[in-house]
């Protein structure tokens, strides 16, 4: 039986990784490793100055004490019994949009999936509380078959955003662009502490986007599905036709 390996950022216990592990199988033998904790906006990192720890919480459900790169780097290279012929990461708990791709940990372990030349995809719930995950994970199961059966370019992956409302809601999938956060400038809260210091948080006012068309904003706000390829190779080839006198600043040293 095809292995799928599932991971998140949102920890072991999310209802939300559990619900997608339970859809997909249907598709195959599944196992988790996920963080041992949350660990939203862990990025594309490697825990390289610590030793890592793994836990096994019942068959086929692994933590560790890392963040979700590391998860899907020591479950292909070590701990699986065998190379998984997908990796799916989620349900994330909030939405993965336009530029937040960057900081999501839910996307990075696609990335690391995609990097290992694995077939791989993140699902995200679009919310900030009463994560409706019965569809998302519908909709999981369905795009995994897909690409199990089709397949997805060489270092592509596919950011999928699902809509919090009902199977019955959902108006469809589509292929969409990444699109533009819109900055403001209350995104850095300060604070006083007891002793007089200051400290920060980063948050602050809710985001908005721009509304372009073809987006995963757009797709979301009119309760579509996204689903964004992204790529590993992120070399601009328009910036790298148009920067090309740059190799003269030196004098052709």
């Amino acid at each position: 039986m095809s292995l799928i390996l599932v991971s998140n950022d949102d920890g072991v216990d999310s209802p939300g990784l559990h619900k997608l592990a339970v859809a997909l199988e249907k598709v195959g033998e599944v196992i988790i490793i996920a963080p041992d904790r949350e660990r939203s906006a862990a990025s594309h990192a490697l825990t390289l100055h610590k030793p890592l720890r793994v836990t096994m919480i019942r068959e086929k459900v692994f933590s560790v004490n890392g963040i979700p790169t590391d998860c899907i780097n020591l479950g292909v290279n070590h701990l699986l019994p065998r190379r998984p012929v997908l990796v799916v990461s989620g349900i994330n708990q909030g939405g993965n949009l336009g530029d937040d791709v960057t900081y999501s940990g839910t996307v990075s372990a696609a990335f690391e999936g995609t990097l290992l030349r694995i077939p791989s995809l993140a699902v995200s719930q679009v919310a900030e509380d009463n994560f409706q995950f019965d569809a998302a994970a519908r909709i999981a199961a369905m795009l995994a078959e897909q690409v199990l059966t089709c397949g997805l370019p060489d270092g592509v992956l596919l950011n999928v955003n699902v809509p919090n409302v009902s199977w019955e809601q959902i108006r469809g999938i589509r292929l969409t662009r990444q699109g533009r956060r819109i900055y403001n400038q209350n995104t850095i809260v300060e604070k006083v502490d007891p002793r007089g210091k200051k400290y920060y948080w980063i948050g602050g006012d809710r985001l908005s986007w721009e509304m372009n068309p073809g987006t995963d904003f757009e797709a979301i706000e009119h309760l579509h599905v996204s689903v964004t390829p992204l790529r590993l190779d992120l070399t601009d080839e328009a910036a790298l036709v148009a920067l090309k006198t740059w190799e003269n600043l030196l004098g052709g040293v």
